[in-house]
């Protein structure tokens, strides 16, 4: 059984990209010490959320095989409405981050991205210290 501590320290990465997941991995692994789980579709983020309700946040890469990560984050919101999602997309056009955030998407990074403005975001949802 996990300990309480690892109940908190669970990441969720949705990115089918290596260099783009291993990137956000080390951020994360490396400024705040988190586990992270890598998924490479949006099926998949799916049923991994499912299976693991320690997950504290999700990073949601938008186009990704098989169920992009708009529906999927739709699908996890309906698991459980309270878990915070970032999506980090290649889009940045004008209008893009209104449109996520009707789609549930409780913060937006662009790609490529950029370590700060992660960690930032990051520490605002969770409430850790770098």
């Amino acid at each position: 059984m996990q300990q309480d501590e690892d109940r908190n320290n669970l990441i969720l990465i949705a990115e089918d990209e290596d260099t783009n997941f291993f990137v956000l991995d080390l951020f994360i692994r490396k400024s705040f010490n988190l586990k992270t789980i890598r998924v490479v579709n949006g099926v998949e983020a799916v049923e991994t959320f499912k299976n693991h309700p320690e997950i504290t946040l999700v990073l949601m890469d938008i186009k990704m095989p098989v169920m992009d990560g708009i529906e999927a984050t739709r699908r996890i919101k309906a698991i459980n409405p309270d878990i915070p999602v970032i999506a980090i997309t290649a889009y940045a056009l004008a209008g893009d981050e209104q449109k996520l955030r009707k789609a549930g998407f409780d913060e937006y990074i662009s790609k490529p991205v950029q370590k700060r403005e992660l960690l930032r975001k990051v520490n605002n949802i969770l409430g850790l210290s770098e």
